[in-house]
Protein backbone atom coordinates (compact mmCIF):
# COMPACT_ATOMS: atom_id res chain seq x y z
CA UNK A 1 0.00 0.00 0.00
CA UNK A 2 1.48 3.39 -0.97
CA UNK A 3 2.24 5.88 1.75
CA UNK A 4 -0.34 8.59 2.34
CA UNK A 5 1.73 11.75 2.10
CA UNK A 6 -1.06 14.09 1.03
CA UNK A 7 -3.49 13.77 3.95
CA UNK A 8 -3.26 16.44 6.67
CA UNK A 9 -1.38 15.29 9.75
CA UNK A 10 -4.51 15.50 11.91
CA UNK A 11 -6.27 13.12 9.49
CA UNK A 12 -3.39 10.65 9.81
CA UNK A 13 -3.64 10.91 13.60
CA UNK A 14 -7.37 10.21 13.48
CA UNK A 15 -6.90 7.15 11.29
CA UNK A 16 -4.13 5.79 13.48
CA UNK A 17 -6.19 6.39 16.62
CA UNK A 18 -9.16 4.64 15.01
CA UNK A 19 -7.03 1.57 14.35
CA UNK A 20 -5.37 1.63 17.76
CA UNK A 21 -8.64 2.05 19.66
CA UNK A 22 -11.11 0.32 17.33
CA UNK A 23 -12.04 -2.22 20.00
CA UNK A 24 -13.77 -0.60 22.98
CA UNK A 25 -12.66 -3.34 25.36
CA UNK A 26 -9.04 -3.00 24.28
CA UNK A 27 -9.25 0.78 24.56
CA UNK A 28 -10.62 0.55 28.09
CA UNK A 29 -7.78 -1.75 29.14
CA UNK A 30 -4.91 -0.02 27.37
CA UNK A 31 -3.44 -0.33 23.90
CA UNK A 32 -2.13 -3.87 23.50
CA UNK A 33 -0.50 -3.34 20.11
CA UNK A 34 2.75 -1.61 21.04
CA UNK A 35 3.60 -0.78 17.43
CA UNK A 36 0.30 1.00 16.84
CA UNK A 37 0.67 2.90 20.10
CA UNK A 38 4.21 3.97 19.23
CA UNK A 39 3.15 5.13 15.77
CA UNK A 40 0.27 7.15 17.21
CA UNK A 41 2.51 8.82 19.79
CA UNK A 42 5.00 9.66 17.06
CA UNK A 43 2.33 11.33 14.92
CA UNK A 44 0.89 13.25 17.88
CA UNK A 45 4.37 14.43 18.86
CA UNK A 46 4.77 16.03 15.41
CA UNK A 47 1.50 18.02 15.43
CA UNK A 48 1.75 21.83 15.67
CA UNK A 49 -0.75 24.67 15.95
CA UNK A 50 -0.26 25.56 12.28
CA UNK A 51 -1.43 22.08 11.26
CA UNK A 52 -4.83 22.93 12.75
CA UNK A 53 -4.81 26.56 11.56
CA UNK A 54 -4.54 27.81 15.14
CA UNK A 55 -2.78 31.02 16.07
CA UNK A 56 -1.59 32.19 19.45
CA UNK A 57 -4.03 34.82 20.82
CA UNK A 58 -1.22 37.35 21.19
CA UNK A 59 -0.74 37.27 17.40
CA UNK A 60 -4.42 38.01 16.79
CA UNK A 61 -5.37 40.88 19.14
CA UNK A 62 -8.66 41.66 17.40
CA UNK A 63 -9.90 38.12 17.98
CA UNK A 64 -8.90 38.22 21.64
CA UNK A 65 -10.60 41.57 22.14
CA UNK A 66 -13.82 40.42 20.50
CA UNK A 67 -14.04 37.50 22.91
CA UNK A 68 -15.38 39.83 25.61
CA UNK A 69 -15.35 39.58 29.37
CA UNK A 70 -18.04 36.90 29.43
CA UNK A 71 -16.16 34.35 27.33
CA UNK A 72 -15.27 31.13 29.14
CA UNK A 73 -11.82 30.61 30.66
CA UNK A 74 -11.61 27.27 28.80
CA UNK A 75 -12.99 26.45 25.34
CA UNK A 76 -13.20 23.20 23.39
CA UNK A 77 -12.94 22.62 19.64
CA UNK A 78 -14.54 19.33 18.61
CA UNK A 79 -12.68 17.55 15.82
CA UNK A 80 -14.15 14.04 15.69
CA UNK A 81 -15.54 11.20 17.79
CA UNK A 82 -16.13 7.48 17.29
CA UNK A 83 -17.08 4.69 19.70
CA UNK A 84 -13.37 4.09 20.22
CA UNK A 85 -11.97 7.60 20.71
CA UNK A 86 -12.65 11.33 20.72
CA UNK A 87 -10.36 14.12 19.58
CA UNK A 88 -10.49 17.87 20.05
CA UNK A 89 -8.58 20.94 21.17
CA UNK A 90 -8.78 22.68 24.54
CA UNK A 91 -7.94 26.39 24.67
CA UNK A 92 -7.05 27.89 28.05
CA UNK A 93 -6.90 31.59 28.74
CA UNK A 94 -3.97 32.97 30.71
CA UNK A 95 -4.22 31.70 34.30
CA UNK A 96 -7.06 29.30 33.49
CA UNK A 97 -7.24 25.76 34.86
CA UNK A 98 -9.09 22.56 34.10
CA UNK A 99 -9.87 21.39 37.64
CA UNK A 100 -8.81 18.10 39.16
CA UNK A 101 -10.80 15.44 37.30
CA UNK A 102 -10.62 11.82 36.18
CA UNK A 103 -11.03 9.66 33.07
CA UNK A 104 -12.69 6.40 34.24
CA UNK A 105 -11.42 3.42 32.26
CA UNK A 106 -9.90 5.67 29.62
CA UNK A 107 -6.58 6.29 27.91
CA UNK A 108 -5.53 9.80 27.00
CA UNK A 109 -3.00 11.90 25.12
CA UNK A 110 -2.41 15.62 25.64
CA UNK A 111 -0.20 17.46 23.16
CA UNK A 112 0.45 21.19 23.64
CA UNK A 113 -0.03 23.22 20.45
CA UNK A 114 0.98 26.64 21.82
CA UNK A 115 1.82 28.11 25.19
CA UNK A 116 2.74 26.09 28.25
CA UNK A 117 0.69 23.94 30.61
CA UNK A 118 1.48 22.25 33.90
CA UNK A 119 -0.07 18.87 34.60
CA UNK A 120 -0.27 17.43 38.11
CA UNK A 121 -1.37 13.77 38.10
CA UNK A 122 -2.52 11.20 40.64
CA UNK A 123 -3.34 7.50 40.59
CA UNK A 124 -6.44 6.18 42.31
CA UNK A 125 -5.91 3.50 44.93
CA UNK A 126 -8.33 0.81 46.10
CA UNK A 127 -11.69 2.48 46.73
CA UNK A 128 -12.64 -0.19 49.29
CA UNK A 129 -12.49 2.08 52.32
CA UNK A 130 -13.69 -0.71 54.61
CA UNK A 131 -10.12 -2.06 54.68
CA UNK A 132 -8.45 1.35 54.86
CA UNK A 133 -8.57 3.47 58.00
CA UNK A 134 -10.15 6.85 57.25
CA UNK A 135 -8.41 9.77 58.97
CA UNK A 136 -10.38 10.81 62.04
CA UNK A 137 -10.60 14.41 60.86
CA UNK A 138 -10.05 16.25 57.63
CA UNK A 139 -9.14 19.89 57.13
CA UNK A 140 -11.49 21.33 56.08
CA UNK A 141 -13.89 18.89 57.81
CA UNK A 142 -16.47 16.92 55.82
CA UNK A 143 -19.98 15.82 56.73
CA UNK A 144 -20.59 12.13 57.62
CA UNK A 145 -22.64 11.56 54.45
CA UNK A 146 -19.67 12.64 52.34
CA UNK A 147 -17.54 9.63 53.32
CA UNK A 148 -18.99 7.72 50.34
CA UNK A 149 -17.38 10.34 48.11
CA UNK A 150 -13.90 9.91 49.57
CA UNK A 151 -11.12 8.66 47.32
CA UNK A 152 -7.60 7.49 48.14
CA UNK A 153 -4.94 8.52 45.61
CA UNK A 154 -1.18 8.65 45.33
CA UNK A 155 0.75 11.44 43.66
CA UNK A 156 2.15 10.29 40.33
CA UNK A 157 3.84 13.22 38.55
CA UNK A 158 4.03 16.94 37.94
CA UNK A 159 5.47 18.38 34.76
CA UNK A 160 5.28 21.29 32.34
CA UNK A 161 4.68 20.84 28.62
CA UNK A 162 5.19 23.10 25.60
CA UNK A 163 4.75 22.64 21.86
CA UNK A 164 8.23 21.13 21.75
CA UNK A 165 7.38 18.48 24.35
CA UNK A 166 6.11 15.01 23.61
CA UNK A 167 2.53 14.19 24.61
CA UNK A 168 1.41 13.71 28.18
CA UNK A 169 -0.07 10.20 28.42
CA UNK A 170 -2.58 8.64 30.80
CA UNK A 171 -4.01 5.14 31.15
CA UNK A 172 -6.92 3.71 33.15
CA UNK A 173 -4.46 2.96 35.98
CA UNK A 174 -1.77 5.65 35.78
CA UNK A 175 -1.93 9.47 35.68
CA UNK A 176 -5.69 9.11 35.24
CA UNK A 177 -6.64 11.89 37.63
CA UNK A 178 -5.09 15.28 36.96
CA UNK A 179 -5.33 19.06 36.92
CA UNK A 180 -4.16 21.18 33.98
CA UNK A 181 -3.05 24.80 34.37
CA UNK A 182 -2.09 27.38 31.75
CA UNK A 183 1.35 28.76 32.64
CA UNK A 184 2.69 32.21 31.73
CA UNK A 185 -0.10 33.00 29.27
CA UNK A 186 -2.78 31.29 27.18
CA UNK A 187 -2.31 27.72 25.96
CA UNK A 188 -3.92 25.15 23.69
CA UNK A 189 -3.55 21.40 23.49
CA UNK A 190 -4.78 18.52 21.37
CA UNK A 191 -6.74 16.03 23.47
CA UNK A 192 -7.37 12.39 22.54
CA UNK A 193 -9.43 10.13 24.83
CA UNK A 194 -10.08 6.44 24.26
CA UNK A 195 -12.79 5.45 24.69
CA UNK A 196 -14.65 8.78 24.90
CA UNK A 197 -16.57 10.00 27.93
CA UNK A 198 -19.96 8.28 28.09
CA UNK A 199 -21.99 8.49 31.29
CA UNK A 200 -24.26 5.64 30.14
CA UNK A 201 -21.21 3.34 30.13
CA UNK A 202 -19.76 4.52 33.45
CA UNK A 203 -17.33 7.00 31.90
CA UNK A 204 -18.52 10.30 33.34
CA UNK A 205 -16.10 13.10 34.23
CA UNK A 206 -15.78 13.41 38.01
CA UNK A 207 -14.22 16.36 39.82
CA UNK A 208 -12.26 16.30 43.07
CA UNK A 209 -11.02 18.47 45.90
CA UNK A 210 -7.84 17.56 47.80
CA UNK A 211 -8.46 17.19 51.53
CA UNK A 212 -5.08 16.17 52.91
CA UNK A 213 -2.03 13.98 52.41
CA UNK A 214 -1.14 11.45 55.09
CA UNK A 215 1.48 8.75 55.54
CA UNK A 216 0.14 5.21 55.63
CA UNK A 217 2.09 2.18 56.79
CA UNK A 218 2.79 -0.02 59.80
CA UNK A 219 5.68 -0.22 62.22
CA UNK A 220 6.77 -3.67 63.43
CA UNK A 221 8.18 -2.79 66.82
CA UNK A 222 8.94 -6.42 67.67
CA UNK A 223 11.27 -6.76 64.71
CA UNK A 224 12.60 -3.24 65.01
CA UNK A 225 11.98 -2.70 61.30
CA UNK A 226 9.81 0.09 59.96
CA UNK A 227 7.94 -0.52 56.75
CA UNK A 228 8.26 2.11 54.08
CA UNK A 229 5.38 4.56 54.46
CA UNK A 230 3.36 5.71 51.48
CA UNK A 231 2.01 9.22 51.16
CA UNK A 232 -1.68 8.96 50.38
CA UNK A 233 -3.70 11.94 49.22
CA UNK A 234 -7.34 11.85 50.28
CA UNK A 235 -9.75 13.54 47.89
CA UNK A 236 -13.44 14.29 47.91
CA UNK A 237 -15.54 13.86 44.79
CA UNK A 238 -17.40 17.13 44.21
CA UNK A 239 -19.77 18.67 41.65
CA UNK A 240 -18.20 20.58 38.78
CA UNK A 241 -16.62 23.70 40.36
CA UNK A 242 -18.75 26.81 39.95
CA UNK A 243 -15.82 28.88 38.71
CA UNK A 244 -15.04 26.41 35.90
CA UNK A 245 -16.74 26.93 32.57
CA UNK A 246 -15.88 25.30 29.26
CA UNK A 247 -17.58 26.67 26.15
CA UNK A 248 -17.58 25.58 22.49
CA UNK A 249 -15.26 27.08 19.90
CA UNK A 250 -15.35 26.51 16.11
CA UNK A 251 -12.63 24.23 14.81
CA UNK A 252 -10.73 25.99 11.96
CA UNK A 253 -8.50 23.12 10.90
CA UNK A 254 -8.70 20.46 8.17
CA UNK A 255 -11.84 18.31 8.12
CA UNK A 256 -11.34 14.86 9.58
CA UNK A 257 -13.15 11.66 8.63
CA UNK A 258 -12.75 8.26 10.23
Amino acid sequence: MPRDNKSPLIQKIARKAHVAFKDLELAANGVNDVDKHTELVSLVTAIRAADLKLTHPSSNPSSAASAGLQSPPVSYMHICETEGFSMGVFLLKSGASIPLHDHPGMNGMLKVLYGKVSVCSYDKLDDNLSVCPIPSQFEPPIAPFQTVSLRRTVFRSSAEYTENSGPCLLTPAQDNLHQINAVEGPAAFLDILAPPYNADHGRDCNYYRILQTVEEGKTDEQQGDEEEKEKVTWMLEIPEPEDFWCGPEPYPGPAVSV
